[in-house]
């Protein structure tokens, strides 16, 4: 079984998944984000959880499994008590797994302050970062791009957290309205960009701000999508937590994870190298299909990304591909043993949507529907019944225009989402250049 206390003699080293960077502590991984050689850092090694300490998770509440995988990570680089702390603050929201048909469950991540599964990891990424931080005479500046979800998590996790600024860039036109106004709405210390472009283009602008040398000198600069291992490993703890819930179920859970950017699915692999037993990952993704194209074909090709009913996986270039390709160890095969991938059009996921609400009552958002495809398409294929899990990543009231377009009539309003509209928008609207995000970064920083 894992013991944190054999592991505080050497502090943990964190490498570049392209192998050029030397190794950094997690201080600089974090602070960092990518690595300076445009890798994304990775633990040296991964925890090793037995059996035995897998089965007494089953006893535990979700704080308390959440701070053992967090204290089998990061023990050698930060105290218990502080971890406890950071966690305690981080996930104060239920995730619920809510069995909608007979073996099959939904893992509502979608309960805290953003309703969206980002909560999680901003939250904790946060009160980490502002740790690691601690007592510098210069702001951090946190570098964001986002299909929609990322942003105003990390906006909600972050706002006026002292001495950080959190610049949001998302794509115009590409997030849905109530997504907009949770990013735009905060103000202080966070400052929202509207980019002439798609998520792909955000996403090469936060690469280019962050490689800059010349900005690096000047200003303190770090990212805050699950490009930041500081997010990406408190996704894990919801796979240990759903996976203890159904240890006397036979048989093993599969997973399927609605994967755009890959950061979830990552989370999930990282769990089940450590210890966890998952049957099979499923990756559903809709039309932006590149990642079930390179387990046909053993080709990765990045590809355009196209708009989709689930806009949060709108990603043609998936950045986690990386990590996702080093614990893989770099083969195909690797790959086809653990995970299962298949897309999925809008017609079908707005299908999915209905006949679940139909049949059982409960209301999928289309990037959850896009997981349950998965599940079916398995089950079709394998007749597994045993314990089947989708993700649900955001509450289906975040995207009401097309829930209404889906369903012909959609009214409800989360209470989080009421006061939105009366507050006052501020963002800044820039072109697809970088040269205008730097310009703007020294603006408020001068």
């Amino acid at each position: 079984m894992y013991c944190p206390l054999l592991v505080m003699i050497v502090k943990m080293l964190y490498y570049s998944t392209k192998g050029i960077a030397p190794p950094v502590t997690l201080r600089e991984a974090v602070l960092r984000g990518p690595a300076p050689d445009g890798g994304l850092y990775m633990p040296e090694r991964l925890p090793h959880f037995d059996s035995a300490f897998i089965r007494a998770l089953s006893g535990k509440n979700l704080k308390e499994i959440s701070f053992e995988i967090a204290s089998a990570f990061f023990a050698r680089d930060i105290s218990r008590d502080v971890l406890e702390g950071i966690v305690g603050q981080a996930i104060d929201f239920p995730i619920p797994l809510v069995e909608v048909q007979p073996g099959v469950y939904s893992l509502e991540l979608y309960h805290g302050p953003t309703m969206a599964f980002k909560d999680m990891g901003a939250r904790f990424m946060s009160r980490l970062m502002s740790f690691l931080y601690r007592n510098m005479d210069k702001p951090l500046n946190v570098i964001v791009a986002t299909s929609g979800d990322t942003g105003s998590a990390v906006a909600s996790g972050f706002h006026e957290v002292e001495g950080i600024n959190v610049i949001v860039l998302f794509p115009k036109g590409r997030v849905s309205r109530l997504q907009r106004l949770q990013i735009t709405t905060l103000g202080r210390n966070i400052h929202p960009l509207e980019v002439e472009g798609s998520f792909d283009d955000c996403q090469g602008l936060a690469r280019n701000i962050l490689a800059d040398k010349e900005l690096n000198s000047q200003l303190t600069l770090t990212s805050a999508n699950s490009i930041n291992i500081g997010r990406l490993v408190p996704q894990c703890f919801y796979y240990f937590y759903a996976a203890a819930r159904l240890w006397d179920k036979p048989g093993g859970p599969v997973f399927s994870v609605p994967s755009g950017n890959f950061g979830n699915l990552t989370a999930g692999v990282m769990a089940m190298l450590a210890g966890l037993p998952v049957r099979k990952f499923i990756a559903a993704v809709n039309i932006n299909d590149v990642f079930p194209k390179f387990l046909a074909t053993g080709q990765y090709k990045p590809a355009a990304s196209v708009p989709t009913y689930s806009s949060a996986m709108d990603v043609g270039d998936p950045s986690n591909f990386a990590r996702l390709n080093m614990l893989m160890g770099g083969l195909p095969a690797n790959f086809r043993e653990s995970i299962m991938s298949w897309s999925f059009t809008d017609g079908q996921t707005a299908d999915a949507v209905r006949r679940v609400a139909n049949d059982t009552g409960y209301v999928m958002d289309p990037h959850g529907a896009v997981a349950w495809l998965g599940l079916e398409k398995y089950a079709g294929l394998t007749g597994y019944t045993g314990p089947r899990i989708f993700l649900e990543t955001a509450h289906p009231a975040k995207f009401p225009e097309t829930m209404k377009v889906i369903l012909g009539k959609y009214e409800y309003v989360p209470p989080q989402f009421m006061m939105l509209d009366e507050a006052e928008e501020k963002f800044t609207q820039v072109p697809y250049d970088a040269g205008a995000v730097k310009d703007y970064l020294l603006g408020i920083s001068s």
